[in-house]
């Protein structure tokens, strides 16, 4: 049973800001106008855009491919952004938020591009050969970047790897303002894509004949889903899992309706995200965990049960 998703919309909001408020007070510093300001809020906002962002590109990935298991993680998509961005990073002189993340939108592109390529069968890819194509990649992307990392100085390998990991721990206004306008632009385009993708679950053929072009939408979603996860990236790193959970946790609350199912995922995910981040501030001080792990700790369990269900659902994958 599904519940109405205004009120699901208006309860995320509430505890989004008030999570927000809590995060402002949290902290190792002292709790001072200019720690407020200048470290906190702008990790805050990061957290907000990063999350939505990341929970977006998952639903549109999902509902684009037909692919329950796609998440831009699993399938390459941060790897290959973090790539563009590392390799930004090491062949320019200093770390440039605004060059990063047209880099990270390069690889990130390049590794979509690869993976619905190697996947595809009959205009849609196999759910285990893009899981699989997926794994290819990020093997590749993991290896560069430990070339990358080797080849960098001792202090550019630390923050290069911490980063990687995922962080928001280096976010400023200025990171804020270089990233925002590709998350402003992925938000758009997701917006434009709802009642094609909603068409598009009932099969390729019955889309057409409702008069959708299927090619298109697919182009505007993995568009949007490039947008957004290079804007994460290349700012924070890799957060594994938030856009593969928060998703199926939604579309369980409040239905499949895409209209419905982008609006609360990016609150949804921008909650997690911040919570996440929160947590990892805290749990360990004066250490700080990278988000990436606290979101995969969580993450990597849940993502066996939905591959079983999925299995389960499909008959098998033989």
């Amino acid at each position: 049973m599904t519940l109405r998703w205004p009120w699901v919309t208006a309860v995320l909001a509430l505890t989004l800001i008030l999570a927000a408020a809590a995060a402002l007070l949290i902290g190792v510093a002292a709790t001072s106008p200019e720690v407020v300001w200048n470290i906190r809020a702008p990790r805050i906002a990061m957290a907000v855009i990063v999350g939505g962002g990341l929970a977006v590109a998952g639903a549109l990935m999902q509902g684009s491919l037909g692919n329950p298991l796609a998440d831009p993680a699993l399938v390459g998509v941060s790897g290959g952004a973090a790539l563009g961005a590392v390799a930004a990073v090491a062949l320019g002189a200093a770390f440039n938020t605004g060059l990063a993340s047209i880099a990270a939108c390069l690889g990130a592109a390049g590794a979509v591009a690869i993976v619905v390529a190697v996947s595809i069968r009959d205009s849609k890819p196999e759910v285990v050969t893009l899981l699989l194509a997926g794994v290819a990649v990020t093997a590749f992307t993991t290896a560069a970047l430990a070339v990358l990392v080797s080849m960098s100085d001792t202090a550019g390998a630390r923050s290069v790897t911490f980063w990687t990991t995922g962080s928001l721990a280096l976010s400023t206004w200025g990171g804020v303002l270089s990233v925002a306008p590709f998350a402003v632009i992925g938000f758009v385009l997701a917006a434009t894509t709802p009642r094609s993708l909603d068409a598009l679950s009932l099969g390729d053929r019955a889309a057409q004949a409702a008069g959708v072009d299927v090619a298109g939408v697919r182009y505007r979603s993995l568009a949007a889903v490039v947008l957004l996860v290079a804007a994460g990236v290349a700012t924070v790193g890799i957060i594994a899992f938030v856009g593969l959970l928060v998703p199926h946790a939604v579309r369980a609350i409040i239905g499949p309706r895409h209209g419905r199912l982008l609006v609360v995922s990016a609150l949804a995910g921008a909650l997690l995200v911040l919570a996440a981040d929160t947590l990892a501030r805290i749990v360990a001080n004066p250490v700080e965990i990278p988000i990436g792990a606290v979101t995969a700790l969580v993450g990597a369990p849940a993502f066996f049960v939905l591959l079983r269900r999925t299995r389960a659902r499909q008959g098998g994958w033989a």
